[in-house]
């Protein structure tokens, strides 16, 4: 493992010494300085020419920051002649942004993979983009992994029988397939109505939670409005309990307020992004790792062996 190595951004660096520590290796050396105006100015401290370079950075808020920090540490590094240099971005912005939904709108998630690209990335590793096809934005090759092992390992190791897989909409329905099948557990639906951005409204639930123990899944919590509004509908329906799992917490603006008001047991998610301070404050909110699975996706590419076989 002489050959790569793996540098962090400012955005996660727990989880990228959590990776560091699960392949036994050294983060690489770098500086990251801000002149008087906030530009950022990045130097590498390490020899990286002819090395193959993972840099683990999600970009998650402040977004912009994070983001050019991202593209300035990739230009760098391939200014310092790297062999190739793979982007490994656990929680992937403005991929919500996907496609025009207005007339004069940018597709930002198309725009962040050019500006990536150019910047100096061989290879993204990513993991549940909130659309699998923005992997189609790339020109290079992009491996999706997903949490769904760390997530029903959790489940299936908390959780009895009488268990409900719930999507709250219908956007999300065969990841929430999939989970229920690998579960033996059942599935439902709930149908929602999106009023304005950041905001929706719950209508109905779409098959039997009645006594259930209910487990609502989804890519990310953002506001938490759809979550905290499925939960209720799931209870009114006559659930017994009602918990949420998803792989990014981005929890912003009045999400921790909601959740602890919300009738949820509990909200699991990993570490793509990092907790804030009222987040890990929350006694609902509980974390799961998923550094094992980034460090094998690094390996596994570095050494040209399947990384798909991680989900079979």
């Amino acid at each position: 493992m002489d050959d790569f190595i793996i540098f962090s951004g400012n955005s996660n660096p727990a989880l990228s010494k959590e990776v560091c520590s699960y392949l036994n290796v050294a983060l690489g050396g770098e500086k990251v300085k801000r002149f008087s105006d906030g530009e950022i100015q990045i130097e590498i401290d390490e020899n990286v020419r002819s090395k193959d370079i993972f840099v683990i950075q999600s970009i998650c808020s402040p977004v912009n920051e994070n983001l050019v920090e991202m593209l300035l540490m990739l230009d760098a590094l391939k200014r310092a002649s790297a062999a190739s240099i793979t982007a490994v971005i656990p929680y992937y912005g403005y991929a919500r942004q996907d496609k025009k939904v207005a007339p004069r709108v940018p597709i930002s998630a198309k725009l962040v993979a050019d500006m990536l690209t150019v910047a100096g990335a061989s290879r993204v590793i990513t993991m549940d983009l909130h659309a699998g096809q923005i992997q189609g934005f790339f020109d290079i090759p992009v491996d999706n992994l997903f949490a769904a092992p760390v997530l029903i390992d959790y489940i299936r190791n908390n959780f009895n029988d009488d268990l409900v897989i719930v999507s709250p909409d219908a956007g999300g329905v065969e990841r929430a397939r999939a989970f229920a099948k690998r579960l033996n557990a059942g599935l439902a639906i709930i149908d929602k109505r999106r009023e304005t951005p950041n905001e929706a409204k719950a209508m109905a639930v779409v098959g039997d939670v009645a006594g259930k123990i209910v487990v609502i899944l989804d890519d990310m919590v953002d506001t938490a409005g759809t979550l905290v509004e499925a939960a209720g509908a799931i209870m009114k329906n006559g659930a017994r309990e009602v918990y949420a799992v998803c792989t990014h917490p981005v929890l912003s603006g009045p999400s921790i307020e909601r959740i602890e008001k919300s009738p949820l047991n509990a909200l699991v998610v990993t570490n793509t992004i990092p907790l804030k301070n009222n987040a890990r404050s929350c006694k609902k909110i509980k974390v799961l790792s998923i550094s094992e699975l980034i460090g094998e996706a690094i390996v596994r590419s570095f050494r040209g062996d399947s990384v798909t076989s991680l989900f079979v």
